[in-house]
């Protein structure tokens, strides 16, 4: 049995380590609000942009020749991983990881094996997860959250359109929790290059005729590199806000874990203190005994 000294000891630690997990659940609770209103703003946005998109092409000659919309065999793809700088959140990063490998596996497992995907990590720990599994990882963008607004995530998805215009890569797709509420993260992988038009609602798509002010190739040539960007920019506002979702529910119930085991401590405690005084008695009696026996 653990001596009084240590017994008091841990549960002067755990006091501690519940007071930073409650500091920090309050921290990520602030943090959650501020990144919710940001990507509930931007979501309806983001939705009617890419749908306009969507029709667009599948109607505009100028859309079907944009570099974005190149179908090509892919020999190479880059998956951009959207995770945290920092951990403490739960399984949040260890998810985006696991959905980054298994869309890996399911659809380019044949370019993996070649060495020919590249991994985008907007966040420190996907950069670490996917460097120690030996995949090429450009870091340019890791630092994405220390500052967060669209001009720093316009040059990640600069960089991607730019290198898919290039041919550096054939595919460029998106991994990514979705936040659904502060308990709740789905993750999601989506294509951001090529561009997938529209499908041709009931076979009268292709008869609609569309009126373009000013013109059709200002527009999409405006509207295409917009919408991308505003895409991979909804999905770091999505991670951001399910980031602070997902620590703040595991802040606490790490504060809801020390709690009850500071009652398991204390009754150890009691116990071990009862048993001492105990002792005590029972040697005093003892020594009372032999005296007068002497």
């Amino acid at each position: 049995m653990a001596s009084l000294k240590e017994v008091r000891a841990r549960i002067s630690s755990i006091n501690s380590t519940q007071q930073i997990t409650k500091a920090m659940k309050m921290v990520a609770a602030a943090k959650l609000r501020r990144a919710q209103d940001n990507i509930t703003q931007l979501r309806p946005y983001a939705q009617k942009l890419s749908q306009m998109l969507s029709t667009v092409s599948a109607g505009a000659e100028t859309a079907s020749e944009s570099p974005y919309r190149q179908t090509r065999t892919v020999d190479r793809a880059l998956i951009i991983v959207i995770t945290s700088d920092r951990g403490l959140c739960g399984a949040f990063n260890t998810n985006v990881v696991k959905g980054a490998l298994a869309l890996i596996d399911q659809k380019y497992a044949a370019q993996a094996r070649l060495g020919n995907v590249g991994i985008m990590a907007i966040g420190k720990k996907g950069a670490e997860a996917f460097a120690r599994r030996g995949f090429r990882v450009n870091t340019n963008h890791v630092d994405v959250f220390s500052s967060l607004n669209f001009t720093t995530v316009k040059a990640a998805a600069e960089e991607a359109m730019t290198g898919f215009a290039a041919t550096e890569y054939d595919a460029v797709e998106i991994v990514y929790n979705e936040f659904k509420n502060a308990a709740m993260q789905v993750i999601r992988a989506e294509q951001m290059l090529p561009i997938i038009a529209a499908a041709p609602a009931s076979g009268k798509a292709a008869a609609v005729n569309y009126s373009f002010e000013p013109s059709e190739e200002e527009i999409v040539t405006e509207l295409i590199p917009k919408t991308l960007k505003t895409q991979l920019y909804k999905a770091v506002l999505d991670s951001n806000a399910s980031e602070h979702g997902a620590r703040m529910t595991a802040m606490d119930k790490a504060t809801e874990n020390a709690g009850e085991l500071l009652k398991e401590l204390k009754l150890v405690y009691n116990r071990t203190r009862q048993a001492a005084i105990t002792t005590e008695i029972l040697e005093i009696v003892g020594g009372a005994e032999a005296l007068a026996a002497a």
